[in-house]
């Protein structure tokens, strides 16, 4: 069974920073091109980045590059997002999904408040 799992949400004041994880597991991690994706309250589904099976090549949305990184450890089968100089915008749900096998995590709340 494909399952992911995200953790390390929460809530940060503006400019602050937070650090997701999602557990990969049932599929063989380092196969596969590995997404986050987000959806803010009452918005739709939005695509933050992706990162390829090596971790050497990654792509951001354009309002979240230079704030955000993304990473993997293919050892651990964990993917991360790195996330600083937060603002109220970024508040959403955000998700690791793996379109290759059309499965997503759960979600990991992040709410950006003063």
């Amino acid at each position: 069974e494909v399952q992911l799992v995200e953790s390390g949400g929460g809530l940060v004041q503006p400019g602050g920073s937070l650090r997701l994880s999602c557990v990969a597991s049932g599929f063989t991690f380092d196969d596969f091109v590995m997404s986050w994706v987000r959806q803010a309250p009452g918005k739709g589904l939005e695509w933050v980045s992706n990162i390829d099976w090596s971790g050497e090549n990654t792509y951001y949305a354009e309002s979240m590059e230079r704030r955000f990184t993304i990473s993997r450890d293919n050892a651990k089968n964990t993917l991360y997002l790195q996330m600083n100089n937060l603002k109220p915008d970024d508040t959403a749900v955000y998700y690791c999904a793996t379109f290759g096998i059309g499965s997503w995590g759960q979600g990991t709340q992040v709410t950006v408040s003063s």
